[in-house]
């Protein structure tokens, strides 16, 4: 990918750098999707701040980047000693859309399900999902509308039956009293 001179306006986030790693700048990368190391292969990602708007963003150079232990060592062209790699902390990390390989069936960027309506098997809206956690068990979606809080549903294929991302809406199998 090369470089381009403004952020594009559909950066998808891959993970959050959650610390420095030896003296040379190295970081330590949470991945928030599958097959991390997949990322290794990208020439460049797109540093921010949560909640940041997409122009804010800025590209910098993948120099290496190696899975260990779950998360991602990652050495960036912008970070060039420990004290820049602390400095970091907390920044996300992504890429555009179009850097990104296309889903199988059935597999979903968690970018793309944000926002979705959650509705059940009898048509009544749980709420929209305001974003995803990783356990070791499975995924949840973490679903709700303002007024009933915020409900927890495994994104498994027993609970989850349907995901329609252009009619922007997921069917589940869930009563609203649960």
């Amino acid at each position: 990918m090369p470089a381009q001179e403004s952020p594009p306006a559909d950066i998808i986030v891959l993970g959050k750098i959650v610390a420095a790693c030896g003296l040379q700048g190295r970081m330590r990368v949470y991945p928030f999707a599958d097959d991390p190391l997949s990322w290794s292969r990208l020439t460049h990602w797109w540093v921010g701040q949560e909640g940041e708007a997409p122009n804010l963003w800025r590209q910098t150079k993948l120099l290496s980047c190696q899975f260990r232990n779950g998360l991602l060592l990652a050495q960036l062209a912008c970070v060039a000693d420990r004290t820049a790699a602390e400095a970091m902390s907390g920044a996300l990390v992504g890429v555009p859309r179009a850097a990104l390989p296309p889903t199988a069936t059935d597999e979903y960027y968690w970018a793309d399900l944000i926002g979705l309506e959650v509705r059940n098997t009898r048509g009544q809206s749980l709420g929209r999902i305001l974003g995803l956690i990783e356990t070791p068990a499975n995924t949840v979606l973490r679903v709700g509308d303002g007024e009933r809080g915020e409900r927890l549903l495994p994104f498994v294929a027993a609970i989850v039956l349907d995901v329609d991302l252009a009619g922007r809406s997921v069917r589940v199998d869930w009563e609203t009293d649960w």
